[in-house]
């Protein structure tokens, strides 16, 4: 009742409420028509020589998308927890691509060395759950690993 009365003695309470709801409606989808500008197209090259073309958002990192795209088990990390980096978190970068990368955190590199049990460290390493896509990645080349023995059921 109190509300009715409200509404009556000022109308335009009511037309406020519809205005700001159709406003918001709008931008929300003009919202939508900027993801297009997010999306980042990569390439994966699987262990069996496969390449598949990856797309994720700028601002996710490169773990979520080669997850999203069934290349790395999400029951292997729960994403992205430096801590929790197993093996199969561990991309290849190209060269050309790593140089665009900002360097690897302390953490990283000694996730990276604990992870190849006093091997050799690949200068291509990374932690997929470290590296955060953005525009100037559109292309960039990964390859994912074979699992290490020890991490082999």
């Amino acid at each position: 009742m109190r509300f009715a009365s409200r509404i009556a003695r000022n109308p335009s309470i009511f037309s406020i409420t519809r205005s700001s709801a159709s406003t918001s409606s709008c931008s929300s989808r003009s919202g939508s028509a900027k993801v297009a500008d997010r999306i980042v197209k990569l390439f994966a090259v699987d262990p069996e020589g496969h390449k598949r073309e990856i797309i994720g958002l700028s601002g996710q990192t490169l773990l979520k998308a080669l997850t999203n795209h069934g290349l790395i088990d999400p029951d292997s990390h729960r994403l992205e927890d430096i801590d929790a980096c197993s093996s199969e978190c561990e991309v290849h970068i190209a060269q050309e691509w790593l140089e665009k990368l900002p360097e690897a955190s302390y953490d990283e590199q000694y996730v990276l060395k604990r992870n190849s049990r006093a091997r050799v460290l690949n200068k291509h390493s990374r932690l997929g759950c470290q590296v955060v896509l953005s525009p100037e990645l559109q292309g960039m080349v990964v390859a994912i690993p074979e699992p290490k023995p020890w991490d082999i059921p």
